[in-house]
């Protein structure tokens, strides 16, 4: 098993959730590749995060099949929580007689918002998403809920609680006339050393990375690799960071640096791969690529663009065996269409050259 952890743990410091994931004989890194089964998604998310962008990362996850996992599902798996009991009502069930949305309900459940997280959920549950089906209808959104709820204690207590928002902004707990605002929230500073430090500065890394400040998130995936330097991804999405800036030389010894890290990143043998071929390097793009099927022989991408690097260097032969190996993984897409193109090219010239 292979955890992508994406966000910063809150419920547990990330670096014993990877000893404990080592035992179970898995590995836990930041974000998600190709070999991932798990994703956990951290509760720091909400710190960092608007509620789109987080949206957003729970749909690119969903495409593929992975198991989605919070942070108590994660170390219920991991045996470190014990799960709840008296779970008996299902994800449908909550839902029809709550009334709220299944994505909003989804997102809740992925950032603990109920005692259970998913499967089966306990007539506690039932009772917290009415609360929240409230405060939904009263203006709040998912995203206020759960940061919240998540900073108020032990989420069963809300269940004695009268929960109540004016505009939206802040969810109180009503006491006799008056209101608590429920929400104490804050951001980690930075300068704090501590175990989670490494998830702050990775989170920051992937925000200046997904804004296009390439030279700013490189810098801070190598402050990750200070404070974890067996830390693969970071020097995957360093690399990366590298070439979108310009900086060949210094990517292509970024990547080095993740394969040397991590040998099973096919994503980082593929990347360094295109790297080559862009500059010519023909038999390096092709050792690279290679690699990157030898280790996963699914990995469709790097197939096709063995089969480009071929045909671009005359070898039709090597190019129409790379063409009919895509076309195993690939019968429906543009890039198919293209690779019966290229496979009719192929055998109309070498059957010329035959006969010629």
């Amino acid at each position: 098993m292979t955890f992508g952890l994406v966000g910063a743990l809150e419920a547990f410091p990330r670096r014993l959730a990877a000893r404990e994931v080592r035992r179970l004989g898995g590995d836990l890194q930041h974000g998600v590749t190709r070999r991932t089964t798990h994703v956990v998604f951290g509760r720091g998310l909400l710190a960092r995060e608007s509620d789109t962008h987080i949206e957003g990362r729970l749909a690119a996850v969903t495409k593929r099949p992975l198991t989605v996992l919070s942070e108590n599902g994660f170390l219920r798996m991991l045996g470190l929580m014990v799960a709840p009991q008296a779970a008996t009502l299902s994800r449908r069930s909550i839902i029809d007689q709550s009334g709220i949305e299944p994505g909003t309900f989804a997102l809740l459940s992925l950032f603990d918002a109920f005692e259970h997280q998913a499967v089966l959920y306990s007539f506690r549950d039932l009772i917290l998403a009415r609360k929240y089906a409230g405060l939904l209808a009263g203006g709040a959104t998912w995203g206020r809920i759960a940061r919240s709820v998540r900073n108020s204690g032990p989420i069963t207590s809300l269940t004695a609680l009268t929960l109540h928002t004016e505009d939206g902004e802040a969810i109180y707990a009503r006491s006799g006339s008056g209101l608590t605002e429920l929400d104490g929230q804050g951001l980690l500073p930075l300068d704090k050393i501590d175990d989670a430090e490494p998830d702050v500065l990775f989170a920051l890394a992937e925000e200046a990375e997904e804004q296009g400040r390439h030279i700013e998130a490189a810098h801070l995936y190598q402050r990750c690799l200070a404070a974890d330097p067996g830390d693969g991804i970071a020097a995957f999405n360093r690399a990366n960071c590298l070439r979108a800036a310009g900086q060949i030389g210094e990517a292509t010894g970024a990547y080095m640096q993740a394969i040397k890290l991590d040998p099973t990143l096919v994503e980082a043998w593929f990347n360094l791969g295109g790297l080559c071929a862009g500059q010519g390097k023909i038999a390096s793009a092709r050792q690279y690529l290679q690699t990157a099927v030898t280790r996963d022989p699914s990995y469709a991408d790097a197939i096709y663009n063995l089969a480009n690097l071929e045909y671009q260097a005359g070898d039709l032969i090597a190019a129409r065996c790379w063409w009919s190996a895509y076309l195993e993984l690939d019968r429906t897409s543009e890039w198919a269409r293209t690779a019966e193109k290229g496979i009719r090219y192929a055998d109309l010239h070498l059957g010329k050259r035959a006969a010629g």
